[in-house]
């Protein structure tokens, strides 16, 4: 047993309560929202589910896949190299992993307000940057900027808004924003494609940086103002690892509590098995097309099959719930992310038919929804919600870290070992102990959810 897990042998978490000398905020009765009544406020968690949805699908779509649209005619106009256009967006990617740890310790303490609020404000000034910039050093800062942004409007804010304001009832309202969000590509991939046929490439970024002034930067500054239930909250040391109760031991604050889970060894394997499959998943992801094109395949016909990929990603996370409900924690992981790296193996064998390709291309596409939701839940799951922001913070920076080197990893391996079948077999590699690292991370003593 590490010297964390000695500190951390179980933690259940207390209801909030104020240091001594602090008067506790008034509670009045609020509206129902959607997807349950309101507590501490006007407006019920349900109006921040709702909000979430409509700012992921508008922030996921302008700053990321807005550019996979728009690269071509950036590269044409500009003539600036693609290496250089692709490094300064995968640069982002890089500062959005960096920057979520500290992001996650102020969502901790102050909530998402000011950070998805200030962050949209912040995303707004980096595509005006990125449409303006004379240069490619401009370009490559105005994305450096949007990686700040991204760290404070994408997934991970979002995920630590809904689990601290639904509590136990979290899964509901993560794969719903998951689900909302997963659309974003099939949503502002035709958008942003018809503004490149009549506009400039720099007219289209002014577009879309006034869609998320007007649209992200209200809703976040009305939906999120809502009591964060995460100030004051302490947690205590237990016998027993359940949130049913049992006899209190000495309270520790979020940062103890974090300290230790971090410096557990269930921690550790979680981080490698997450990164690790985050990058086996991405780079197949990104190098399916040119396997299938390698193969005789015609390019139409294989972006076909990858858009099939994504059928069957929100296909996984519209079943996750029913998933949850049959399979505990790690019943759940090792189906899953082993789907993941069965899946990857059998593509670099299967040739056709067509039917078979596109059976395993949405296994692996199911597999890769659920991916998310996973790790959206993996701290909850296995330490409870005390100090959620950091820890998923410090979780989602090697995930993402992966995710961004992903598809040169993949395009260099392919290079090295001969081909892109023999590059996906050493990806299914990678997942496949990715997946015995996830189930280490899974102790067989019971958690909040396991």
């Amino acid at each position: 047993m590490t010297k964390g897990e000695h500190r951390y042998q179980a933690l259940t978490i207390v209801p909030s309560v104020p240091p001594p000398g602090t008067r506790p905020t008034p509670r009045r009765p609020g509206r129902p929202g959607p997807l349950g009544p309101a507590t501490d406020g006007a407006r019920g968690p349900g109006y921040v589910l709702a909000g979430l949805c409509v700012t992921e699908i508008v922030s996921w779509g302008i700053l990321y896949y807005a550019f996979a649209i728009l690269a071509p005619s950036i590269r044409a106009e500009t003539g600036w190299s693609a290496t250089w256009t692709t490094a300064a967006f995968s640069a982002a990617l890089v500062v959005a992993a960096l920057v979520g740890i500290p992001v996650g310790r102020v969502l901790d303490v102050r909530g998402p307000l000011q950070v998805m609020t200030g962050g949209s404000v912040l995303a707004v000034a980096a595509v005006l940057v990125i449409a303006w910039s004379p240069n490619l050093i401009i370009f490559t800062a105005g994305w450096l900027l949007a990686g700040v942004a991204m760290a404070g409007v994408l997934y991970q804010p979002a995920f630590a808004a809904l689990t601290g304001w639904y509590g136990a009832r979290r899964l509901q309202a993560l794969t719903a924003v998951t689900l909302v969000a997963g659309l974003a590509s099939t949503v502002f991939a035709p958008v942003t494609s018809a503004l490149d046929h009549v506009l400039s490439w720099r007219q289209v970024y002014l577009v879309l940086a006034g869609a998320l002034a007007v649209i992200t930067i209200p809703i976040h500054a009305i939906v999120l103002r809502r009591p964060w239930p995460g100030r004051h909250r302490v947690g205590q040391i237990t016998g027993r690892s359940t949130d049913r109760g049992s006899s209190a031991g000495p309270v520790i604050s979020d940062h103890e509590h974090s300290a230790a889970v971090v410096h557990s060894r269930a921690f550790v394997f979680l981080v490698v098995g997450m990164a690790l499959s985050a990058l086996a998943i991405y780079a197949a992801l990104i190098n399916l097309v040119p396997l299938l094109i390698g193969r005789g395949i015609r390019a139409s016909a294989a972006a076909w099959l990858l858009g099939l990929g994504g059928v069957g990603q929100v296909a996984g996370r519209f079943l996750y719930q029913r998933v949850i409900s049959r399979w505990k924690v790690r019943s759940r992981t090792l189906i899953i992310y082993g789907l993941a790296a069965v899946s990857t193996f059998v593509l670099s064998l299967v040739t056709g038919p067509t039917g078979a390709l596109v059976a395993v291309i949405m296994v692996n596409g199911f597999a890769r929804g659920i991916e998310t939701l996973i790790q959206a839940t993996a701290i909850p799951d296995r330490w409870g919600t005390t100090a959620y922001g950091r820890l998923s913070g410090m979780l989602a920076a090697p995930t993402t870290l992966a995710s961004a080197v992903a598809p040169w990893i993949g395009a260099w391996l392919a290079a090295q070992v001969g081909g892109y079948p023999r590059m996906f077999t050493l990806l299914a590699g990678f997942a496949t102990i990715g997946t015995v690292c996830l189930a280490a991370s899974i102790p067989r003593r019971a958690h909040l959810q396991a």
